[in-house]
């Protein structure tokens, strides 16, 4: 409930010389993920707005455990946390297996803001993106 979940697949050249996902490819995986809930899901419900300007104004990211590549997708869990006027706070769990009891092996959070990039400025939530994002706030039911 409220969990938007996406399969995302580390590439081969996301390896470090130990084996594992390199953090900042971590990163990317992370991005990747975002897109597809704030920009391609968020179209599928006539949000677009989303896709033409948003920026990370912060990122934390906690590494539980190494990402091994082994060629499978893994799968980000995110949801909405914090939701003001003008930024929202997404959670995220990286986990490297399909199963619900699948270890955590990423913990991450971003702080959103919506941008103008004509007016190169930071500008307000449209009520069409509070709405789309509060269907993803833990403990919500999802768009």
């Amino acid at each position: 409930m409220g969990v938007f979940v996406t399969n995302v697949r580390p590439r081969w050249s996301d390896m470090d010389a130990f084996g594992h996902v390199n953090h900042a490819n971590t990163v990317t995986l992370l991005e990747e993920a975002r897109i597809e809930l704030l920009f391609t899901e968020a179209a599928r419900h006539g949000v677009k707005e989303m896709a033409e300007g948003m920026v990370v104004a912060r990122l934390v990211v906690d590494y539980l455990a190494p990402i091994v590549f082994t060629g499978d997708d893994v799968v980000v869990e995110m949801s909405v946390r914090e939701l003001k006027s003008a930024s929202f706070t997404l959670d995220y769990a990286v986990r490297v297996g399909r199963e619900q009891d699948s270890p955590v092996v990423t913990r991450a959070e971003t702080l959103m803001a919506p941008y103008n990039v004509t007016t190169a400025r930071p500008r307000r939530l449209t009520d069409a993106e509070r709405d789309f994002l509060a269907g993803w706030r833990a403990g919500g039911s999802g768009a």
